[in-house]
Protein backbone atom coordinates (compact mmCIF):
# COMPACT_ATOMS: atom_id res chain seq x y z
CA UNK A 1 0.00 0.00 0.00
CA UNK A 2 1.40 3.79 -1.05
CA UNK A 3 2.20 5.75 2.03
CA UNK A 4 0.36 8.56 2.52
CA UNK A 5 3.31 11.23 1.62
CA UNK A 6 3.74 9.97 -1.63
CA UNK A 7 0.12 9.80 -2.18
CA UNK A 8 0.39 13.83 -1.14
CA UNK A 9 2.80 14.61 -3.92
CA UNK A 10 0.25 12.69 -6.27
CA UNK A 11 -2.76 14.73 -4.93
CA UNK A 12 -1.05 17.92 -4.84
CA UNK A 13 0.69 17.52 -8.68
CA UNK A 14 -3.01 16.32 -10.22
CA UNK A 15 -4.66 19.44 -8.75
CA UNK A 16 -6.02 18.47 -5.60
CA UNK A 17 -4.92 19.81 -1.91
CA UNK A 18 -5.65 23.79 -2.61
CA UNK A 19 -6.07 26.04 0.74
CA UNK A 20 -9.74 27.47 1.42
CA UNK A 21 -7.77 29.82 4.14
CA UNK A 22 -9.61 30.93 6.92
CA UNK A 23 -12.42 33.40 6.57
CA UNK A 24 -14.12 36.35 8.72
CA UNK A 25 -16.75 35.35 11.04
CA UNK A 26 -15.96 31.75 12.68
CA UNK A 27 -17.77 29.20 14.65
CA UNK A 28 -16.67 26.19 16.70
CA UNK A 29 -18.75 23.01 15.99
CA UNK A 30 -17.80 20.70 18.87
CA UNK A 31 -18.41 17.58 17.35
CA UNK A 32 -19.65 14.73 19.54
CA UNK A 33 -17.79 15.15 23.05
CA UNK A 34 -20.43 13.13 24.91
CA UNK A 35 -19.61 10.94 27.78
CA UNK A 36 -21.08 8.17 26.10
CA UNK A 37 -17.94 8.39 23.70
CA UNK A 38 -15.18 9.88 25.50
CA UNK A 39 -15.71 7.98 28.60
CA UNK A 40 -14.72 4.24 28.45
CA UNK A 41 -17.18 1.49 26.94
CA UNK A 42 -18.09 0.02 23.56
CA UNK A 43 -18.00 3.35 21.93
CA UNK A 44 -14.42 4.86 23.66
CA UNK A 45 -12.53 7.44 21.92
CA UNK A 46 -9.42 8.58 24.04
CA UNK A 47 -10.05 12.46 23.94
CA UNK A 48 -7.62 13.09 26.85
CA UNK A 49 -4.89 14.54 24.82
CA UNK A 50 -7.40 16.70 22.75
CA UNK A 51 -9.67 18.12 25.21
CA UNK A 52 -7.25 20.78 26.71
CA UNK A 53 -6.97 22.24 22.76
CA UNK A 54 -10.38 21.93 22.00
CA UNK A 55 -10.87 24.23 25.28
CA UNK A 56 -8.41 26.84 24.43
CA UNK A 57 -10.32 27.16 20.93
CA UNK A 58 -13.39 27.73 22.59
CA UNK A 59 -12.36 29.91 25.12
CA UNK A 60 -10.55 32.08 22.12
CA UNK A 61 -13.69 31.84 20.48
CA UNK A 62 -15.96 33.05 23.17
CA UNK A 63 -13.63 36.43 23.67
CA UNK A 64 -13.96 37.14 20.11
CA UNK A 65 -17.93 36.94 20.19
CA UNK A 66 -17.41 33.54 17.85
CA UNK A 67 -20.38 31.29 18.14
CA UNK A 68 -19.16 27.57 20.00
CA UNK A 69 -21.99 25.14 19.24
CA UNK A 70 -21.61 21.49 20.68
CA UNK A 71 -23.43 18.70 18.85
CA UNK A 72 -24.14 15.42 20.71
CA UNK A 73 -26.33 12.41 19.76
CA UNK A 74 -29.33 10.97 21.40
CA UNK A 75 -32.21 8.48 20.76
CA UNK A 76 -35.63 7.74 22.04
CA UNK A 77 -35.84 4.18 23.72
CA UNK A 78 -37.63 2.27 20.90
CA UNK A 79 -34.52 3.80 18.51
CA UNK A 80 -37.43 4.12 15.61
CA UNK A 81 -35.12 7.78 15.45
CA UNK A 82 -32.01 6.31 14.52
CA UNK A 83 -33.61 4.83 10.94
CA UNK A 84 -30.97 2.49 8.92
CA UNK A 85 -28.39 3.93 10.70
CA UNK A 86 -29.49 2.23 14.49
CA UNK A 87 -29.62 -1.15 12.22
CA UNK A 88 -25.76 -0.50 10.75
CA UNK A 89 -24.05 0.71 13.97
CA UNK A 90 -26.21 -0.70 17.04
CA UNK A 91 -24.19 0.77 19.66
CA UNK A 92 -25.95 3.83 19.16
CA UNK A 93 -28.43 1.96 21.68
CA UNK A 94 -26.08 3.25 24.06
CA UNK A 95 -26.82 6.95 23.44
CA UNK A 96 -30.67 7.46 24.83
CA UNK A 97 -32.19 10.43 26.24
CA UNK A 98 -31.96 11.02 29.57
CA UNK A 99 -28.93 8.68 29.78
CA UNK A 100 -25.30 10.37 31.36
CA UNK A 101 -24.24 9.31 27.85
CA UNK A 102 -25.69 11.91 25.74
CA UNK A 103 -24.41 14.48 28.61
CA UNK A 104 -21.19 16.50 27.05
CA UNK A 105 -18.49 15.61 28.60
CA UNK A 106 -17.53 17.86 32.09
CA UNK A 107 -13.90 18.28 31.24
CA UNK A 108 -15.10 21.11 28.32
CA UNK A 109 -16.93 23.45 29.92
CA UNK A 110 -20.30 24.53 28.02
CA UNK A 111 -20.91 28.71 28.58
CA UNK A 112 -24.85 29.82 28.29
CA UNK A 113 -23.70 31.06 25.14
CA UNK A 114 -22.99 28.62 23.36
CA UNK A 115 -25.32 26.34 21.63
CA UNK A 116 -25.82 22.46 21.82
CA UNK A 117 -27.23 20.78 19.04
CA UNK A 118 -28.91 17.27 19.49
CA UNK A 119 -28.52 15.25 16.01
CA UNK A 120 -28.97 11.84 14.96
CA UNK A 121 -26.75 10.97 12.11
CA UNK A 122 -23.06 11.47 11.44
CA UNK A 123 -23.03 15.11 10.18
CA UNK A 124 -23.84 17.85 12.53
CA UNK A 125 -26.13 19.15 9.23
CA UNK A 126 -28.20 16.75 8.46
CA UNK A 127 -31.56 16.78 9.63
CA UNK A 128 -30.52 19.47 11.97
CA UNK A 129 -31.14 23.31 11.89
CA UNK A 130 -27.15 23.83 11.96
CA UNK A 131 -27.14 25.17 7.88
CA UNK A 132 -29.87 28.18 8.82
CA UNK A 133 -28.30 28.60 12.54
CA UNK A 134 -24.91 29.31 10.42
CA UNK A 135 -26.15 31.34 7.95
CA UNK A 136 -28.14 33.51 10.32
CA UNK A 137 -25.35 34.08 12.50
CA UNK A 138 -23.09 35.50 9.58
CA UNK A 139 -20.92 32.51 9.79
CA UNK A 140 -18.31 31.96 6.93
CA UNK A 141 -15.78 29.52 8.62
CA UNK A 142 -16.12 25.92 10.53
CA UNK A 143 -13.82 24.89 12.69
CA UNK A 144 -14.12 21.56 13.62
CA UNK A 145 -13.21 19.47 16.44
CA UNK A 146 -14.00 16.50 18.26
CA UNK A 147 -14.78 12.83 17.31
CA UNK A 148 -14.81 10.48 15.11
CA UNK A 149 -12.48 11.77 12.38
CA UNK A 150 -13.58 8.97 10.17
CA UNK A 151 -17.45 9.61 10.82
CA UNK A 152 -19.16 12.55 12.23
CA UNK A 153 -16.19 14.92 11.80
CA UNK A 154 -15.56 14.25 8.21
CA UNK A 155 -19.22 13.98 7.93
CA UNK A 156 -19.83 17.09 8.81
CA UNK A 157 -16.93 18.47 7.07
CA UNK A 158 -18.27 17.66 3.94
CA UNK A 159 -21.44 19.11 4.32
CA UNK A 160 -19.55 21.97 5.70
CA UNK A 161 -17.99 22.31 2.07
CA UNK A 162 -21.06 21.74 0.25
CA UNK A 163 -23.10 24.25 2.12
CA UNK A 164 -20.56 26.81 0.91
CA UNK A 165 -18.37 26.91 4.43
CA UNK A 166 -15.05 27.14 4.79
CA UNK A 167 -14.61 23.96 6.94
CA UNK A 168 -10.76 23.83 9.02
CA UNK A 169 -10.61 20.50 10.79
CA UNK A 170 -8.02 20.97 13.63
CA UNK A 171 -5.95 17.99 13.61
CA UNK A 172 -4.56 17.80 17.36
CA UNK A 173 -8.48 18.43 18.54
CA UNK A 174 -9.85 15.17 16.95
CA UNK A 175 -9.74 11.48 17.07
CA UNK A 176 -11.05 8.04 16.25
CA UNK A 177 -10.87 4.76 17.39
CA UNK A 178 -7.85 3.12 15.16
CA UNK A 179 -5.20 5.34 14.23
CA UNK A 180 -5.03 4.28 9.96
CA UNK A 181 -8.49 5.48 9.60
CA UNK A 182 -7.83 8.92 11.72
CA UNK A 183 -4.41 9.45 9.28
CA UNK A 184 -6.07 8.13 6.13
CA UNK A 185 -9.03 10.61 6.83
CA UNK A 186 -7.19 13.66 7.77
CA UNK A 187 -5.45 13.19 4.62
CA UNK A 188 -8.57 12.63 2.49
CA UNK A 189 -10.27 15.85 4.16
CA UNK A 190 -7.31 17.33 3.67
CA UNK A 191 -7.36 16.42 0.11
CA UNK A 192 -10.83 17.46 -0.76
CA UNK A 193 -12.83 18.75 1.56
CA UNK A 194 -11.26 20.83 4.64
CA UNK A 195 -8.22 22.71 5.54
CA UNK A 196 -6.69 20.44 8.21
CA UNK A 197 -4.14 22.72 10.25
CA UNK A 198 -3.03 22.35 14.26
CA UNK A 199 -4.34 24.27 17.18
CA UNK A 200 -1.90 26.62 17.18
CA UNK A 201 -2.87 27.73 13.73
CA UNK A 202 -6.50 28.08 14.87
CA UNK A 203 -5.23 30.21 17.72
CA UNK A 204 -3.20 32.45 15.74
CA UNK A 205 -5.80 33.25 13.63
CA UNK A 206 -8.20 33.68 16.49
CA UNK A 207 -5.80 36.06 18.06
CA UNK A 208 -5.68 37.69 15.15
CA UNK A 209 -9.37 38.52 14.55
CA UNK A 210 -9.16 39.59 18.40
CA UNK A 211 -7.08 42.37 18.12
CA UNK A 212 -8.90 43.17 14.84
CA UNK A 213 -11.79 43.81 17.26
CA UNK A 214 -9.95 45.74 19.83
CA UNK A 215 -8.47 48.09 17.08
CA UNK A 216 -12.40 48.65 15.66
CA UNK A 217 -13.74 49.07 19.04
CA UNK A 218 -10.87 51.83 19.75
CA UNK A 219 -11.45 53.55 16.46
Amino acid sequence: MADIDSQQDYYDNIGFSERLGFGERPAVLVIDMCRGITEPGKMFIDMDEHIPHINAINTAARRIGAPVIFTTVAYHKDLSDSGTFGQKVPLVQNMLYGTEGVDIDPRLPVEDADHLLVKKFPSAFYGTNLQSQLTGLGVDTTIIVGNSTSGCVRASACDAISGGFRPIVVSDCVADRAPLSHQVNLFDMDSKYADVVPSAEVLSYLAGLARDVTRAAAE
